[in-house]
C-alpha cells in the first residue's frame, strides 16, 4: 500500500519562511495579515497575471495563473506564467515588484519560490524543469534562476520546516533585523519589544543564577 502525500501547504509559505520564519508562522498557523506598500504593489502587479488565460508568443505557449501541485513535497500553488518551450518542456516566469538588484536575502527568498513552482511543474508534466526567471515590475528585467540540485534540496529543507511548524502551530522568535523594516506584520509582531523582553528576562536570570 503506498503512503499517503503529506498534507499540502501553500507555496507562498516557502517564500514567507525563507524570509522570516516568524513571519510564516503568523501568516500560516495564526492567520494573520496586514497590508503595506510593497504588499500592495505586489497585489496590483499580480492582477495582470492572475486571470487564468494562455495565449501564443515568439512560438511559445503561455499559460497565466496555472495551478500547481505536488504530492511528493505535499505543495500547492499557482505560477504566475508558465512559458512551454517548442519541445514541452514549462519554463515558470514569477513576477515581482521592483528591481532585479534585490537584497541578496530577498533575491535567495524569490529563488526558492521559483524552484518550487519548477518542482511543481516537473511532477505535472513529467520534463525537467532546469531553470526559470523572475521578472521585476520596476527594471522590466528578468533575473535567470538555475533551479540546480542546492536549490532544489533548500526546497525540500524548508518545506519540511514549514509543516513540521503547521503541525505544532508553534510562532518563532522575531528576528528583529533588516527584514523587518519592510515586513507588513511589523506591528503585530513588534520585533523591537519581544527583544527588549528577552534580553530582560536574562538578565533577571542571571541574577538568581548561582553559577553567575
Amino acid at each position: 500500500m503506498s503512503a499517503q502525500p503529506p498534507d499540502p501547504i501553500p507555496i507562498s509559505a516557502l517564500q514567507h519562511w525563507c524570509y522570516c520564519p516568524r513571519q510564516c508562522a503568523l501568516i500560516h498557523v495564526e492567520q494573520v495579515f496586514e497590508e503595506n506598500l510593497f504588499t500592495l504593489r505586489g497585489q496590483a502587479l499580480h492582477k495582470r497575471v492572475d486571470d487564468p488565460g494562455f495565449e501564443t508568443r515568439d512560438g511559445l505557449r503561455v499559460e497565466r495563473a496555472l495551478p500547481l501541485f505536488c504530492d511528493r513535497l505535499g505543495l500547492l500553488g499557482k505560477a504566475d506564467v508558465v512559458e512551454f518551450l517548442p519541445d514541452g518542456t514549462p519554463y515558470p516566469v514569477e513576477y515581482k515588484h521592483g528591481s532585479r538588484h534585490k537584497r541578496s536575502d530577498i533575491a535567495a527568498c524569490d529563488d526558492v519560490q521559483l524552484a518550487a513552482q519548477a518542482i511543481c511543474l516537473e511532477e505535472m508534466f513529467g520534463r525537467i524543469v532546469p531553470e526559470g526567471a523572475l521578472y521585476y515590475a520596476t527594471s522590466r528585467r528578468r533575473r535567470i534562476v538555475a533551479i540546480d540540485e542546492a536549490l532544489r534540496q533548500r526546497v525540500e529543507d524548508i518545506a519540511g520546516a514549514v509543516r513540521a511548524a503547521l503541525a505544532e502551530g508553534r510562532v518563532p522568535p522575531p528576528l528583529n533585523d533588516e527584514h523587518c523594516r519592510s515586513c507588513s506584520l511589523r506591528d503585530l509582531c513588534q520585533p523591537e519589544a519581544l527583544a527588549a523582553s528577552e534580553a530582560r528576562a536574562r538578565a533577571l536570570s542571571s541574577l538568581f543564577d548561582p553559577e553567575c
